[in-house]
């Protein structure tokens, strides 16, 4: 039988996405751009494994580097010292994920984006303003991570009796996030790739938030 999506090749493969059968042509160049593959998909989980790693620059599935905040510095040692921080955060968008399971990386990004923007403003003018954003879905998942930051600075009040987060720890932390989706999405306009990544760090029944001094060395146990 014909392929159902080009109608030209000989159907071979099975695609979890149309529930039917698709010739492999289609399903190397419709993966994640009109298709809606699911995580499990074995000819995704492959392809994931051969992809090259995303490069900056100007052209075809490349990064603009623009888009990677390259104004704002991080230092290894910031991520070392912040690390809890980055861990609520990336919690937070793994929860949002999950929350919606309708979101993709582009979703993330985009929140990632706005986010960064509306912190750097902040930090450079002391004006907030929170960035717009087009779908009530990416607005969903800043909420999330905005909650995190909110519960971050609560506990070190509680453990310290005072808060060392500062908008500009944020505003790093945020880029450094927006940095890890590029590096991670394959940049298809379906991909999950980044989300798939952010919930296996932290499986669904086996995160919690907690105290600094409850977990010891860190506020998100996965």
């Amino acid at each position: 039988m014909a392929c159902p999506i080009c109608e030209l090749r000989k159907e071979k493969r099975f695609c979890p996405a149309v529930h039917g059968r698709i010739c492999a042509q289609c399903c190397g160049e419709q993966r994640e751009v009109t298709l809606d593959c699911p995580s499990e998909c074995p000819y995704l989980q492959q392809a994931r494994e051969h992809e090259k790693v995303r490069s900056v620059g100007q052209n075809g599935n490349q990064i603009d580097r623009a888009a990677l905040f390259p104004q704002v510095e991080i230092s290894e040692q910031f991520t070392y010292e912040r690390e809890h921080l980055l861990m609520g955060l990336s919690y937070a968008l793994a929860k949002a994920a999950r929350a919606d399971r309708s979101l993709n990386d582009r979703d993330l990004t985009a929140a990632l984006t706005a986010m960064c923007t509306s912190y750097e403003r902040l930090v450079n003018s002391g004006l907030h303003y929170e960035q717009p954003l087009p779908a009530r879905a990416q607005h969903a998942v800043a909420q999330h991570v905005e909650e995190m930051v909110k519960q971050y600075r609560e506990a070190e009040q509680k453990q310290l009796g005072y808060s060392t987060l500062r908008d500009g720890d944020v505003l790093k932390s945020l880029v450094f996030l927006l940095r890890l989706a590029y590096s991670r999405t394959s940049g298809r306009p379906k991909s999950r790739a980044f989300i798939d990544f952010l919930q296996a760090q932290f499986p669904e029944k086996q995160s919690a938030v907690l105290t600094p001094q409850e977990s010891g060395s860190r506020i998100i146990v996965p």
